[in-house]
């Protein structure tokens, strides 16, 4: 009730008060762990950055993680996507630095946020502590096909995928692709990757990979909770004890968007056809990422 409620409400107004819950949270969670000194930089603002349909809820629900034993909030504040969903609309970069510029100390933020040069310096400093998450592009391809189809009608391309495309392997393709036929920019899953590459070789920065989070969460976690210990050495509670908190966090009821948790899954729907189509596109793509070898795959 209280989410139909809130869809009848102007965006602008919707937004805002969000917004004013979410600092009234924070306010008190400052008071919840006042007996915990602010760092020598003073308290960062969190952010979990990924590539689409790579673990954005999952790595938000981590970091969120941090709220139990420091005063950061329990909710993410307002998100910011670098295309608009409802009409795929690329936003700009000065639209991107106002939305960093926007956000205080003890924030947890979730973005779709490409590497624009200027953004890339302004998150790459100690107001910061950076993630960013991504998974096998193949995995990718195959889960945006399902939420573009199925979990979202609202999308820009939901209308051409339900209703131009006849079945499961065209909209793949469309995945691995892209669609240069409109004016809608959704170019192939090489060069969709490529505006988040400039985030991967920043040492700010800690790159996860969703699969590490489902094979290996333990050693995972714990790369995330020391890039963090790295930047706050003030905390209380032990390394372990952060960790636990980190991991109890993780519920996939809580994403509207979470399908599956399955790594692999590209296997059950990539014939060949689709298995050439990504390597021309692509062809090395995953050998940069660490997921192959050669192409041989």
């Amino acid at each position: 009730m209280k989410k139909q409620l809130a869809a009848l409400l102007p965006d602008n107004l919707r937004n805002n008060l969000r917004l004013l819950a979410y600092r009234s949270e924070v306010i008190l969670q400052r008071a919840r762990f006042a007996g915990i000194k602010a760092p020598a930089d003073g308290w960062p603002i969190l952010m979990a950055n990924s590539f689409p349909k790579s673990g954005t809820h999952l790595l938000d629900q981590v970091l969120m993680g941090f709220s139990k034993v420091a005063p950061f909030s329990s909710h993410v504040a307002l998100p910011f996507f670098s295309y608009k969903g409802e009409t795929g609309e690329k936003r700009t970069v000065k639209e991107a630095l106002a939305y960093i510029n926007s956000l205080r100390p003890l924030d947890v933020t979730s973005t779709h946020l490409l590497a624009w040069p200027e953004v890339v310096e302004a998150v790459c400093t100690p107001r910061f502590i950076p993630y960013i998450i991504f998974r096998v592009p193949r995995d990718i391809v195959v889960s945006h096909v399902f939420f573009v189809t199925e979990m979202s009608p609202g999308h820009a391309h939901h209308k051409y995928y339900s209703e131009n495309l006849n079945s499961f392997d065209e909209r793949l393709k469309v995945s691995i692709l892209g669609r240069p036929d409109t004016d809608v920019e959704f170019p192939d899953i090489a060069k969709r990757f490529e505006l988040y590459r400039g985030w991967l070789d920043r040492p700010e920065m800690l790159v996860v990979r969703f699969e590490d989070f489902i094979h290996n969460r333990r050693e995972t976690i714990g790369k995330v909770t020391d890039h963090f210990l790295q930047r706050v050495d003030t905390l209380t509670a032990s390394r372990d004890s952060i960790m636990n908190a980190l991991e109890t966090s993780i519920n996939p009821k809580r994403s509207p968007t979470f399908r599956s948790g399955r790594t692999g899954e590209w296997k059950k729907y990539f014939k060949d056809e689709h298995k050439q189509l990504f390597k021309e596109v692509a062809p090395d793509l995953l050998i940069q990422l660490g997921y192959e070898k050669d192409n041989n795959w």
